[in-house]
């Protein structure tokens, strides 16, 4: 693993490592295992109802779960004691979402759906302490490099995990052994994610007295919420979320059950947008660094509502596929800028409050957005007379879609605007950076990332090789 230098203190610089192990490993479960998780439920004959709830009911209790960890991050000496508690869990539930509905075939779905909940609950457990811990092992200043670099590896881990687990679906399907193919992906998930806990079990933790969660006081709570940068931030993102929460969950549906793709389809068309993800990470890490995170967040999310609207277009496989590397292009920068602004409007002597109170309302709108999309693809009717003249739809998500698109655009509208820039950057129009990013090269920026690590590592070599000589 290079050195990243984004420390002098060592400790430091090798928990940035271990931190970066443990994003890969955890990449690596997401890609063999969750990317697969509704597909596992349709595979066991889930209803369109039931993989709504598989997203809605993980969000509500990942909330629940987030709360509980901020209230115990106040009497917990070790923050790392939640995070390897919620990480361990989330690794162990693997285990009967494998084996459990072929015990119980009556029963497999809403086991699967159990188990799934339980698996983000555990996985929200640890993020307010790790958000903390990770908020004062990075330097401001290179948190965009730090985390677009992270997140970097994790796209490309996600991305062949995703294509090696797609590919072993798709042999066994043709030797009908589908269940074996889902056992084998879900079984490197878990060990993927216990080699992740051993690498945040290394890291260094600096120390800091625990803070009792406090609950805001109520008297000029309206006020105070007017001003607050996190709070109008917090307030977008959960709307957003719920946006896109409305459409999400169906659209491996709508590609597995209604377009009738293959998984080795299904594996293509999603991996591209990981792919998407790793080639312009870095790209948008550097521009949130240097042009501030508030710009990368208005231009993404100007562009996250017409995404659904895309799919629309046409059924085509080819079409799909550049539909999804565009999303993937959006929602990497989207995210990235969303995760670095986050930190820029925390306090860090309550960041594991903020990010629990930050999380419970993203996640609650999740579990909103899931369960109204989940009621209207049961109500919007397959066909609609405008005029005396009937239309049919393609599918019966259309009309779900559609929604969420309108409501992502709302969100856009009403909240972009107010969301202002908390660091001293250098200033730059919308046009401006969109034209820095037709101009990003992403395969040229790959290679000098390439020859950079290799400069950085022969430099290390050269520095130890000069104190291992002592002075001259």
């Amino acid at each position: 693993m290079p050195r990243f230098y984004y420390s002098k203190d060592a400790r430091v610089e090798r928990s940035l490592r271990h931190s970066v192990r443990d994003g890969v490993s955890y990449s690596m479960m997401a890609g063999a295992g969750e990317t697969y998780l509704s597909a596992y439920a349709l595979f066991l004959k889930a209803s369109t109802a039931q993989i709504s709830l598989l997203t809605a009911l993980p969000s509500l209790l990942g909330s629940l779960a987030q709360v509980l960890s901020a209230w115990l991050a106040g009497f917990a000496p070790r923050r790392k004691t939640l995070i390897l508690s919620g990480v361990l869990i989330q690794a162990l539930t693997w285990l009967p979402m494998i084996w459990l509905p072929y015990f119980f075939p009556q029963h497999a779905v809403p086991i699967v759906i159990t188990c799934v909940a339980l698996y983000y609950a555990a996985g929200n457990f640890a993020t307010p302490a790790w958000n903390s811990l990770m908020g004062d092992l990075v330097p401001e200043r290179k948190r965009g490099r730090y985390f677009a670099k992270r997140t970097q590896l994790m796209s490309i881990m996600t991305f062949l995990s995703l294509v090696g687990a797609g590919l072993l679906l798709h042999f066994l399907e043709l030797a009908r052994e589908t269940r074996l193919g889902f056992m084998i992906a879900f079984s490197l998930a878990a060990s993927a994610r216990l080699y992740s806990a051993y690498h945040l079990a290394r890291m260094h933790e600096p120390l800091r007295a625990p803070i009792p969660m406090a609950l805001p006081q109520f008297s000029g709570l309206w006020q105070r919420l007017r001003v607050s940068d996190f709070a109008r931030f917090t307030l977008f993102l959960a709307m957003m979320n719920l946006a896109v929460a409305i459409a999400s969950p169906f659209f491996t549906v709508y590609m597995l059950r209604d377009l009738h793709f293959t998984y080795l389809e299904y594996t293509a068309s999603t991996g591209i947008s990981v792919l998407a993800q790793f080639l312009t990470l870095n790209m948008w890490g550097r521009f949130g660094d240097i042009f501030g995170h508030r710009r990368v967040l208005a231009l993404t999310g100007s562009l996250i509502p017409i995404l659904p609207a895309l799919w629309l277009v046409s059924p085509e496989f080819w079409y799909i596929l550049g539909v999804q590397t565009l999303g993937g292009l959006c929602w990497a920068g989207f995210s990235l800028s969303a995760g670095n602004f986050l930190y820029d409007v925390m306090p860090p002597d309550k960041r594991a409050t903020y990010a629990a109170i930050h999380n419970v309302l993203s996640n609650s709108a999740i579990f909103c957005g899931a369960l109204l999309g989940g009621y209207l693809s049961t109500v919007i009717p397959t066909e609609i007379i405008v005029f005396g003249y009937t239309m049919h739809w393609t599918s019966g998500l259309w009309g779900v879609i559609l929604i969420s698109t309108l409501a992502r655009a709302t969100v856009a509208l009403t909240f972009l605007r107010r969301i202002r820039e908390v660091r001293e950057v250098r200033p730059v129009s919308a046009g401006g950076l969109m034209i820095r990013v037709i101009r990003f090269n992403a395969l040229a920026e790959l290679v000098i990332d390439l020859l950079g690590a290799r400069r950085r590592r022969r430099r290390t070599r050269l520095l130890d090789s000069n104190q291992a000589a002592g002075p001259g």
